[in-house]
């Protein structure tokens, strides 16, 4: 079938066939141009595990902790790349994976902003309206930046409108 296939493609329209990316097989069990399909009985256009993983390392990269960037300046970096990530993979039939990403968005950007904090993180989620015994055990509190930015001080301190307020976009409308 590819041989067939390959030799119309080369011979009648006179285009050239790259053997490494071509193949015959199940749209389930195939990637295209950074997106797949499920294998339901009505498949839909969802965003390929590569390209999450690729998307994960970029933000990774705007996002990582050592960078010495304010939130703010990190944030206006990030929005643009969000923006046409968004562009591009925003209409895939499958919601719950930008759902994810936004919040595994923010919960980065809460690590980074728990990192910043070194000093004075009871101060700050006081400041920002966290109970006094939250604030309390949760600046206290030895566990990873990772683990503190999902925290239920943080998710107070930062919800989500604080990164609205910082223009960062949403992947999905409803997270």
């Amino acid at each position: 079938m590819k041989r067939s296939i390959t030799c119309f493609i080369v011979r009648r329209l006179k285009l050239k066939v790259n053997e490494a990316k071509s193949a015959v097989a199940r749209p389930v069990d195939r990637k295209f141009l950074g997106f797949s399909f499920t294998g339901a009985k009505q498949p839909r256009r969802r965003i390929a595990p590569k390209a999450v993983l690729r998307f994960k390392q970029k933000v990774g990269e705007f996002t990582g902790r050592t960078r010495g960037v304010s939130i703010e300046r990190m944030t206006k970096e990030l929005t643009s790349y969000l923006r046409g990530w968004k562009g591009y993979f925003g209409f895939c039939e499958t919601p719950s994976v930008l759902e994810s990403l936004d919040q595994w968005i923010r919960r980065r950007l809460r690590s980074v902003i728990w990192r910043q904090w070194k000093r004075g993180r009871y101060a700050r989620l006081r400041q920002l309206g966290v109970p006094r015994a939250l604030a309390t055990t949760t600046a206290a509190s030895s566990h990873s930046c990772w683990r503190m930015a999902n925290s239920p001080a943080m998710s107070l301190a930062l919800p989500i409108a604080h990164f609205d307020a910082l223009g960062l976009p949403r992947l999905f409308p409803g997270s």
